[in-house]
């Protein structure tokens, strides 16, 4: 197995944990892996991305090749779309609904939803406001991972595994309150997944 992970959105978003998240589980589960390095973290709002390649055998390169990437996980709309040449025929794309408008010719939501979903395999997703329900938009990242599991290779245990691991310092309410974003993610993804298949 092996699966190619691109993760886009903008600085402050917490791409750096989904990263983290991903990668503790796949060593957890005995797997390889190969990250590239995250860009654009120094600059607060600026765009940031990082390729993520899980396997159960040896991963010569640390960067997802152009049409490969089985998956596309972006906890902002704009961003997601920048990426899409990297993104196979039957991969998904996962995206977060809520705009960061950091730039002046930010384009239309609604044409942003558009162009998200004339992809074939697509989960637009209202993360902050979920994040919101349970406690706090600042966990919307967590309910980005939860909504990237089902296209994961990775068992689920070992992804709740890793976020307690990663969260424990900061005590238990914010382990939990993580974890239930994280299902929370996971359970709308595993609905919209369900819909398509059954068209």
């Amino acid at each position: 197995m092996q699966t190619d992970i691109i993760i886009a959105g903008v600085g402050g978003q917490g791409i750096l944990s989904i990263a983290a998240c991903i990668g503790l589980s796949a060593i957890q589960s005995n797997l390889q892996i190969k990250q590239s390095e995250v860009h654009g973290m120094s600059q607060r709002g600026g765009a940031v991305q990082s390729h993520l390649r899980v396997s159960d055998k040896k991963i010569d390169s640390d960067l997802v090749p152009l049409g490969k990437a089985d998956l596309i996980l972006s906890v902002e709309p704009m961003e997601s779309l920048r990426y899409l040449p990297w993104l196979s025929g039957n991969g998904w794309l996962v995206t977060n609904t809520t705009p960061v408008k950091n730039i002046k010719d930010y384009p239309e939501q609604n044409d942003l939803i558009a162009e998200i979903k004339s992809v074939k395999n697509h989960v637009i997703i209202n993360a902050d406001h979920i994040a919101g329900e349970i406690g706090s938009a600042r966990f919307s990242n967590m309910v980005m991972l939860g909504a990237a599991l089902p296209f994961i290779d990775i068992d689920y245990e070992m992804i709740e595994s890793a976020v307690e691991s990663i969260f424990q310092q900061k005590g238990m309410e914010i382990v939990n309150l993580n974890l239930q974003a994280l299902r929370a993610g996971r359970k709308f993804s595993e609905k919209i997944r369900l819909l398509q298949n059954n068209k």
